[in-house]
């Protein structure tokens, strides 16, 4: 459903850095810190926030790691978190934060109902933005070497062997493969691709499957054609392959479009093109996400309305009109550019939300501690699998999650 009123509202775009922000339009008194992801669209927005004075900002790859832990604390360590579909579920488990509805009422008269994230009824975070993984691609390279646009994962691999019998690149492919919660997330967006249930009757794991089993084989050919060191490889060192004219297409997060055409640090200006996820045998092969924020729940009330209104602050239309091009905005005075084509594209093919639960949260992390068993060879597809689906369970079971 909230896939659908974002697409109504036509709200896919990338929002990009420059010029500055209004002033805040009144002064905080009350000490605020913030723990967010770590990317340009949560730079600019926490920057906005400090305009009102007295709020600092933790920018940390690792947030979802930390977030629990600082939360749970009473006080919490922070006032403002910033989450996705997946990282808000353990804080909203703990009731580590609290519903939004007074203060949405009170300060929220520009946020749009698409922004509005509600559990149960209740207010439980205000989204900022939209997210995906997509197809980026050397539109020179595919040019010169008469590629067309590859449109499924079969067509990436031909692609990437003419890129690699022309030398152009150091490797024709990068993947966010690292070890844990990213290479876990490449599995789900394959699986999700192909259509198949995570899932059977009782929240019984469902992925030892013919389906599990491509999911698997097509990561393991993709790598082939990345560094060696690709289970290092988070979403910034792809970022930096492109930048550096390393790579010549890869699967990227939306959210990182901008920094391709960021003259300072991106040898590619101009050069990458943003399209449609590849296609799985079902729909495409990426899953929709939205960032927002959170308010904690052990702070005092006070701190709750300065943290607040210090956050509309940041996610305000003067915001977004001055860095348009950075994200794909669910903020009032977003207009998209050609760098949220491949997000809109993706999104309009059919791209799933991503499927954030308990029980799913669980599995990401069995995934995550599994999948890379496969891509060394130290286990075959079907063993991994069920390992997975057994550490799952266990982890489920033991959680009342599953019978």
């Amino acid at each position: 459903m909230f896939l659908k009123k974002v697409l109504l509202a036509g709200a896919f775009t990338l929002a990009a850095t420059s010029g500055g922000f209004a002033a805040c339009g009144f002064q905080n008194e009350i000490p605020l810190k913030s723990l967010t992801n770590s990317f340009e669209a949560w730079k600019i927005v926490t920057d906005s926030m400090a305009e009102c004075g007295n709020f600092s900002a933790e920018l940390d790859n690792e947030f979802k790691d930390k977030q629990p832990a600082a939360f749970a604390a009473n006080p919490s360590l922070y006032q403002i978190g910033g989450v996705s579909n997946a990282t808000l579920v353990p804080l909203l488990n703990a009731g580590d934060i609290r519903p939004l509805d007074d203060l949405v009422a009170k300060y929220g008269q520009n946020l749009t109902p698409n922004q509005l994230i509600k559990i149960d009824g209740k207010t439980m975070a205000i989204a900022m933005m939209v997210n995906a993984q997509h197809l980026m691609y050397r539109s020179d390279i595919l040019g010169d070497l008469n590629i067309a646009e590859p449109k499924t994962y079969d067509e990436v691999l031909a692609a990437a062997e003419k890129i690699k019998q022309a030398g152009v690149v150091d490797y024709p492919l990068g993947g966010t493969f690292k070890a844990g919660w990213n290479i876990a997330e490449e599995f789900v967006n394959m699986y999700l691709g192909e259509g198949q249930p995570f899932f059977g009757e009782g929240n019984t794991p469902s992925i030892n499957n013919a389906s599990g089993i491509a999911s698997l084989e097509m990561l393991k050919k993709l790598s082939a054609y990345m560094d060696p060191e690709y289970l290092v490889s988070d979403s910034t060192y792809v970022q930096q392959q492109f930048q550096q004219g390393k790579i010549a297409m890869a699967n990227l997060w939306a959210s990182r479009a901008a920094a391709m055409n960021d003259a300072a640090e991106s040898q590619v200006v101009g050069k990458i093109t943003m399209s449609a996820a590849p296609q799985g045998s079902a729909r495409p092969a990426s899953s929709i996400w939205w960032d927002g924020i959170v308010i904690a729940a052990n702070i005092s009330d006070e701190e709750a309305d300065a943290a607040f209104r210090v956050a509309m602050e940041g996610l305000d239309q003067e915001t977004v009109m001055a860095n348009n091009d950075a994200s794909i905005w669910l903020i009032k005075g977003y207009k998209p550019g050609p760098l949220a084509a491949g997000a809109a594209a993706t999104a309009g093919a059919g791209a799933a939300p991503y499927p954030a639960s308990p029980q799913f949260g669980l599995m990401h992390t069995a995934l995550g501690n599994g999948v890379a068993d496969y891509l060394t060879g130290a286990k075959d597809a079907q063993t991994t699998l069920a390992d997975i689906e057994a550490a799952y369970l266990t982890a489920a079971q033991e959680a009342g999650l599953a019978e």
